[in-house]
């Protein structure tokens, strides 16, 4: 084991060392609803390109005057072939799939321009997105402003020097075809939603401003407040203040050579949990800018099988949850909508849900906080990523850090996922390995999983094999016991052994249903079969796996997914759902609902 171990650490080595830094775009700046913003959601012209004339010529080499120059001509003497003021509009955030009914299934490039009125000020201008997907190009004024892969973290571009007075216009060029290099890579169960799905806006800030910020219990302590703050710049010797009023806490300390200031605050926050998810007032200020928040404080560790909340064990009462609509379907743009998804998790008993597969929307996070749910969050490693390419370790890498840079000071937030369902191998070991590796180095507060796969010892006897046990604090895993392995009967022969000692999350588990198709004799598809699947998992759960320390069962809500074309049955839906794609309860939710009463 110690061997295997020093094996996963030379190769976690081996794979940092041939990482490069993603191009593209400039740090994130944290925080960005807490700043001077204007918003350019709304409606944006949009022009669909699925041969991507708009950006390469008939070479197929890129065009130095494609879409993006946005050429005004009187197409009498002069021509050309595309124009934006007479084009059909779309929302933004919104995904352009269920916005306009031509766009359903289509994969590829869609090129969006937006006018806008600015008046320039003093300081620094960026152009931020809360997610675009997948690949994004960005111009302003016909300028290149930069460029992001990746569908569901933030970015931002600085577009001080390319803004003018009086009328403004963005083009952006999105292309959500699907690549074997990719995180995902072609193959998910879930629907590819293109565009521009998250916010748009213009950030103002000062010259040198507050990039980003870490307030957060120190590892260890609930008494000891440790904050890090990071200017734009390297600048030694500036003085930033921390203040959490109802604390009574004030605190100055100069920046380092490298911009940073350190603090140790030494309080007594009232320590936020799902019964009580207290939130304070917290405000930084540097010498030229700043910045409020709202941020909880707790602790959160392992003890042997059990994880630990405020020190004190929990039983993570959970369900997984997709970034889609609850009703009908299409990427979330809402607060609201984010509101009614974990309503309906906390009618559940839920206090713990798993934001599958990939970074939900920093609404969706703060909703969760503000409603005392513990989140698991969660990057798209999923099922067969390629794992030799440094390239791919790259963008996996950068998810990663745009995630956990957008959400490190939200206290709801108690575990990192790095993967799901991902096959074995010396690669894809060596990979993950990085990735944990590296989010511990960002973040030591919290803790590191990835949801594993079951394996069989007999045909009743199950476990979990993975040579990532060492390197994570829960052991997760997914499973279909009455679904895919077997029928129901077989759940009541199950029996589990799990050597690792650590917590364990059954992080996934289920079977589809028809909301609404009854059958007393209790046949497949049927709410009859899925409710006696979940009341016989919670029986085996409770009486044949110790260490369990928690579950989030697949899923909450039907939704789309192209994988899933059995006529009159799915039709494009996974119907694995406790709730329907229309809001309706099934009988399996008020069987959770109960279980977790009890737990």
């Amino acid at each position: 084991m110690k061997k295997r171990l020093i094996t996963l650490i030379s190769l976690l080595s081996a794979v940092t060392l041939s990482a490069q830094e993603a191009p593209g775009s400039t740090p994130l700046i944290q925080n960005v609803y807490a700043r001077q913003t204007q918003i350019l959601n709304g409606y944006w012209n949009y022009l669909m390109d699925q041969q991507e004339i708009g950006y390469y010529n008939y070479r197929n080499l890129p065009s130095p005057d494609g879409f993006f120059k946005d050429i005004r001509v009187d197409n009498v003497t002069t021509w050309k072939e595309y124009d934006f003021d007479s084009a059909p509009v779309m929302r933004v955030p919104g995904d352009w799939n269920t916005q306009k009914p031509e766009l359903y299934n289509y994969e590829g490039t869609l090129w969006y321009k937006k006018k806008f009125p600015y008046r320039k000020s003093a300081g620094r201008v960026f152009l931020y997105f809360g997610a675009a997907n997948y690949d994004t190009k960005v111009w302003v004024n016909g300028e290149k402003a930069g460029e992001h892969v990746g569908g569901f973290t933030p970015f931002n571009f600085e577009v001080t020097g390319l803004l003018r007075e009086g009328e403004n216009s963005v083009i952006v060029k999105v292309d959500n075809k699907r690549s074997l290099d990719a995180v995902p890579t072609v193959n998910f169960d879930w629907f590819n939603y293109g565009g521009l799905t998250r916010d748009v806006m213009l950030v103002e800030v000062p010259d040198r401003f507050i990039r980003t910020y870490r307030i957060q219990l120190e590892k260890g302590s609930d008494r000891t407040i440790a904050a890090e703050v990071r200017l734009s710049e390297r600048k030694a010797g500036e003085k930033i203040t921390v203040e959490i009023p109802e604390l009574n806490v004030r605190r100055t300390a100069s920046t380092g050579a490298d911009g940073v200031a350190a603090f140790r605050i030494e309080a007594s926050p009232a320590l936020w949990s799902p019964e009580t998810p207290k939130l304070y007032d917290v405000v930084i200020a540097s010498e030229t800018d700043r910045v409020a928040d709202r941020i909880a404080f707790r602790t959160i560790s392992t003890r042997g099988h059990q994880v630990l909340l405020n020190g004190k064990p929990v039983f993570l009462k959970g369900v997984c949850i997709h970034d889609e609509a609850p009703y009908g379907g299409g990427r979330i743009y809402s607060e609201d909508e984010a509101h009614i998804l974990l309503k309906w998790a906390r009618e559940m008993n839920c206090n713990f849900v798993r934001l599958a597969h990939y970074p939900h929307s920093e609404q969706m996070i703060r909703e969760a906080e503000r409603m005392g749910i513990m989140v698991w969050s969660e990057v798209p490693v999923y099922w067969t990523i390629n794992w030799e390419s440094p390239a791919t370790f790259t963008n996996a890498k950068n998810q990663l850090s745009e995630m956990i840079e957008r959400d490190r000071n939200r206290g709801n937030i108690i575990i990192w996922s790095v993967a799901n369902e991902t096959p074995h191998s010396e690669a894809r070991d060596k990979f993950l390995s990085g990735l944990i590796a590296y989010t511990r180095a960002q973040d030591d507060t919290r803790l590191v999983s990835l949801a594993m796969e079951r394996h069989d010892i007999s045909e009743n006897e199950m476990t979990v094999q993975d040579n990532l046990h060492e390197l994570v604090d829960v052991v997760s895993f997914n499973q279909y016991v009455g679904w895919y392995v077997g029928r129901n009967d077989k759940i009541d022969r199950v029996s589990w052994k799990i050597p690792y000692g650590k917590p364990i999350i059954v992080s996934e588990y289920g079977g589809e249903c028809i909301a609404g198709y009854r059958s007393p004799d209790k046949k497949i598809w049927s709410e009859e079969y899925q409710a006696e699947l979940y009341a016989k998992s919670a029986k085996m759960f409770d009486e044949r796996l110790p260490g369990l320390a928690g579950t989030t069962p697949w899923l909450l809500k039907d939704y789309r997914s192209p994988r899933r074309v059995m006529p009159n049955m799915q039709d494009g839906y996974n119907r694995k759902g406790l709730v329907s794609e229309h809001g309706q309860k099934k009988q399996a939710f008020y069987v959770m609902q109960q279980w977790y009463k009890t737990k």
